[in-house]
């Protein structure tokens, strides 16, 4: 068989290895950690500033949201507002509207209830002539020849006839 030589463990050699293991590590820790820490912490400072900014960001943002609500909210109730009195004046002129349609047609009424009467005045005139002129005539065929009773009984009722048909 062949020798085990090659398997052999030298332990001057293990020794030496894990010497120049220890210096390395603390070559490295010396020079490459404390650099790589600082960075490592300068990345998480910023890191955490933009955090920081981006939550007072988000604080503004929802600041914001609230003063946009509060002012759409009194933009909502300025208009509901707007609208009430613009229905208010429109209810108000309408009313003055018709108030000055009734006046204006109570007048025309009152006008016309007025030229009835003036027309009935003039009727009552024109029946008041007619009556008078025959009343004349009636005296002039009177005059004319003398009258018996029955004559004048037949006269007066023609008469009165005349001034009933009149009145119609």
């Amino acid at each position: 068989m062949q020798s085990l030589d090659i398997i052999s463990v030298n332990i001057w050699s293990v020794l030496i290895s894990l010497a120049n293991l220890l210096i390395l590590f603390l070559v490295i820790k010396k020079f490459l950690y404390k650099p790589v820490k600082e960075t490592l912490e300068k990345r998480q400072a910023e890191i955490d500033k933009q955090y920081e900014a981006a939550k007072k960001a988000e604080e503004s943002a929802n600041a914001n949201k609230a003063e946009w609500d509060s002012r759409m909210q009194t933009a909502q109730e300025t208009a509901d507002a707007m609208i009430k009195d613009a229905a208010d004046a429109a209810k108000r002129r309408g009313e003055t509207i018709l108030d000055d349609a009734q006046s204006r047609a109570d007048g025309i009424v009152r006008q016309a209830q007025a030229q009835a009467e003036l027309e009935r005045r003039n009727a009552e005139e024109g029946i008041r002539r007619e009556i008078v002129d025959i009343s004349t005539a009636l005296a002039g065929k009177i005059l004319e020849r003398e009258v018996k009773a029955d004559d004048h009984r037949v006269l007066i009722d023609s008469f009165l006839e005349n001034i009933g048909d009149a009145n119609d």
